[in-house]
């Protein structure tokens, strides 16, 4: 097993532009479309990324899309079938569920490259705050670079190439640049 440093996600208070730092190397990527906020101010739909240091749990993939990542992490492909509960007034808010549910959801399965490779975060889960935010992800970013919802999005070569690198131990932080 080898030690992993932490992706840095520095991010220039003032956009939604960023760069990941992982293992001596910079990477473009960009956050949430209203910038970043402290996780417990975090709310639902608020378009912001949470403010923090979350320990990277699984990778999702789209095996009709990629080739099965192979980071030291659980991988598990993504099905058809599969949503992520964003409905804050349901027992499976932030969580994997299978549809057809009952309640609202992201869909996993996309019509766009987003999700072929979805990292899922360890935000908001220990306990779930139900309001606090779901579905932080780490995953591809769109083509014209837009923000996100609230996730962290990097070009495609970009997650594989740090996915590479990732173990059990690895972490994100996202933090604002420290202007001096």
């Amino acid at each position: 097993m080898r030690l992993s440093k932490d992706i840095e996600v520095i991010v220039n208070s003032s956009t939604s532009t960023a760069t990941a730092q992982f293992h001596n190397k910079n990477y473009g990527c960009v956050i949430g479309k209203n910038g970043m906020i402290a996780a417990n101010k975090k709310i639902e739909g608020d378009g912001k990324t949470p403010i923090g240091r979350w320990r990277l749990k699984k990778v999702f993939f789209r095996e009709d899309k990629v080739e099965k990542p192979l980071p030291e992490l659980p991988v598990e492909p993504i099905q058809k079938n599969y949503g992520w509960c964003d409905d804050i007034n349901c027992k499976d808010y932030n969580k994997l569920v299978i549809l057809p549910h009952s309640g609202s959801y992201e869909d996993m399965w996309r019509d766009d490259s987003l999700y072929d490779i979805v990292v899922e975060l360890a935000y908001n889960d220990s306990p779930i705050v139900k309001g606090q935010g779901s579905a932080i992800f780490m995953h591809i970013m769109r083509d014209n670079g837009k923000a996100t919802e609230g996730c962290i999005a990097l070009k495609k070569e970009s997650l594989l190439e740090i996915l590479r690198k990732c173990d059990e131990n690895t972490h994100i932080t996202i933090a604002a640049t420290n202007n001096q």
